[in-house]
């Protein structure tokens, strides 16, 4: 039997990278998978075609898309939000509306997909949050809006999970380092940087990310909930 076999699951920002691996990881094992895009509607189209999920075109910056995306889905066994985008610059300089439009991604499309989706799954159902271990340490200057929009994700989810318990809806954060994607090749010009803080000298890999996921999302985590889980390489140790 496969772990998700007849499971329907929702995939906030699927289409690349770390939401891509996700989307193939549950479709493996068994899931029937709807995930949404924004800016890659060539990469969703390629990937529902490869793995029979389906694609929805949603921006996570719309409060009322996402919402509208996560009820017209049904009742969902698992909730994953993926979406995010980074800001990069001295906060004196950056663009108030582009801060804005970061936290409407990072922190208000989370919050509005959680709790929609909660009023429709069904007791034991599962929501992941794709942080990062920025929430915990912002080692460079510069990133001051995105290392405040994943903490965010922290205090969401211990207060979420208090609201979820009691119907054994759990909700975690998985808390990623760097990790190889279009957005942080292993091969970047921040490489070497981001390798000297950590333990294990390499990114990690999207799929690495699916399977902790896939383990959260699964029978063995009924009593995890509230928590944030990195992967990492020990990045932030």
């Amino acid at each position: 039997m496969k772990a998700f076999k007849d499971k329907s699951v929702l995939v906030i920002g699927g289409s690349r990278g770390i939401g891509a691996a996700i989307v193939r990881r549950f479709v493996a094992d068994g899931a029937q998978v709807a995930f949404t895009y924004a800016g890659s509607p060539e990469a969703a189209k390629r990937l529902a075609s490869e793995t029979g999920s389906t694609a929805f075109s949603t921006d996570s910056a719309d409060r009322d898309a996402v919402i509208a995306r996560v009820r017209d889905s049904g009742p969902l066994d698992v909730l994953v939000v993926n979406s995010g985008v980074a800001l990069f610059g001295d906060a004196l300089d950056q663009d108030p509306d582009a801060v804005d439009r970061l936290f409407r991604i990072n922190v208000h499309a989370p919050y509005h997909a959680s709790v929609e989706a909660a009023r429709q799954m069904p007791t034991g159902g599962r929501i992941i949050v794709i942080g990062s271990v920025n929430g915990d340490r912002m080692p460079i200057p510069g990133m001051a809006s995105y290392a405040l929009s994943k903490s965010a994700l922290q205090g969401m989810a211990r207060g979420l999970a208090r609201d979820f318990g009691p119907r054994g809806i759990t909700i975690n954060i998985v808390q990623p380092g760097p990790i190889d994607t279009d957005a942080n090749p292993e091969n970047g010009p921040m490489k070497d940087l981001m390798h000297s803080f950590m333990a294990i000298k390499r990114h990690g890999r999207a799929e690495e990310v699916a399977g902790m996921v896939a383990w959260l999302a699964g029978s063995e985590a009924s009593f995890v909930t509230g928590a944030m889980h990195t992967i990492d390489g020990a990045f932030g140790a």
